[in-house]
């Protein structure tokens, strides 16, 4: 393998010319650089980025960190499509990604900090984080860069990165409303999860815009589950008849609501509409197909990535969070209300 002895020798320069523009120093003109990086291909040299780590103090590695990691979140692909993008993302400026996982029993073994300099990266992402989660306040006090997918952490070097939760409930609750639904009932992921109270927010706004009461009782905790929702749905539809429409905070748990709605009998959308979150892959092929409101999961990734680079190059210091827009996507569990 060939060294960067070997390119100063074969090029007739010295070692730390050759080291000095393979990493991009300006004090070496351009006529130089070309020769270097012409000898470095024809020699096919390739760099010792561990060695280079610890001559430059970086790895150029970010992290993606991801709480309680498991089997059930492959249904949905959730941290799938977002790590495509973060992974994209940091690829294009030259940075490599790991994944880590952690959960509250590792959580008091290690630190945050801890856990970063054991994988020596030099910022992460962290997605699936819950609002009561003790990373976030180790996050805000260390120097380790760090931005949240779905949690609007805002520090010198944190940043977040989301969807327009409030705003998104609401085109889906507007939805049912225009199509004549006036008994619209919700079911909420748990209260530790950033985007529960958005979903919520928007979801209690329209129906106070539209002139509908907002009935506590009509608002279910489904713990972001399909089997939990389907356990908290079925009770529910048995008692409260009059419901015509559910909006649900993710399509995992709309897909529960299905299940119950099906086993009391209820046809969709004839006898009741559900609207999901998040336009999952399995949404598209449901029987019917499920209404939702989509979230560009693989651009939050991207620009998660792009901020967190963003932030430990200190290109912009005052950019620290990216909201993107989501879209109402129309399929067949939506219809008006039976007469």
């Amino acid at each position: 393998m060939a060294t960067i002895k070997d390119i100063a020798k074969s090029a007739g320069v010295s070692v730390t010319t050759v080291s000095r523009a393979l990493n991009g120093y300006s004090d070496v003109n351009d006529k130089t650089r070309k020769l270097i990086e012409d000898t470095a291909k024809q020699l096919n040299y390739s760099p010792n980025t561990l060695a280079r780590s610890l001559v430059m103090n970086k790895s150029q590695t970010i992290g993606l960190l991801v709480s309680e990691l498991n089997r059930s979140g492959a249904k949905d692909m959730f941290t799938y499509e977002v790590m495509c993008g973060i992974n994209d993302s940091a690829s294009d400026v030259g940075y490599d990604l790991i994944l880590f996982s952690t959960n509250s029993v590792m959580q008091k073994q290690k630190s945050y900090t801890q856990l970063c300099r054991e994988r020596q990266v030099e910022g992460v992402i962290m997605q699936g984080i819950k609002m009561d989660d003790p990373y976030i306040k180790e996050v805000i006090d260390s120097n380790i860069p760090c931005v949240f997918v779905d949690v609007e952490v805002e520090g010198k070097d944190v940043g977040y990165v989301t969807t327009d939760n409030v705003f998104g409930a609401q085109m889906a609750v507007k939805h049912l409303i225009n199509l004549g639904h006036t008994e619209i009932a919700m079911v909420n992921g748990h209260d530790q999860a950033h985007v529960s109270a958005k979903r919520r927010k928007g979801y209690e706004r329209e129906l106070t815009d539209a002139g509908l009461p907002v009935r506590d009782t009509y608002i279910l905790n489904g713990e972001f589950l399909e089997p939990m929702a389907e356990a908290a749905a079925f009770p529910f539809l048995q008692a409260h008849p009059e419901v015509t429409a559910v909006f649900c905070a993710s399509d995992l748990m709309a897909l529960g609501v299905m299940r119950a709605a099906k086993r009391l009998g209820l046809r969709i959308p004839e006898d009741l509409s559900i609207v999901g979150f998040d336009d999952i892959v399995l949404s598209e092929y449901t029987s019917p197909p499920l209404t939702t409101v989509g979230q560009d999961k693989y651009q939050m990734g991207y620009e998660a990535a792009k901020l967190l680079t963003s932030i430990l190059k200190n290109d912009d210091p005052n950019q620290k969070m990216c909201v993107l827009d989501n879209r109402l996507i129309v399929r067949e569990t939506t219809a008006p209300p039976r007469k």
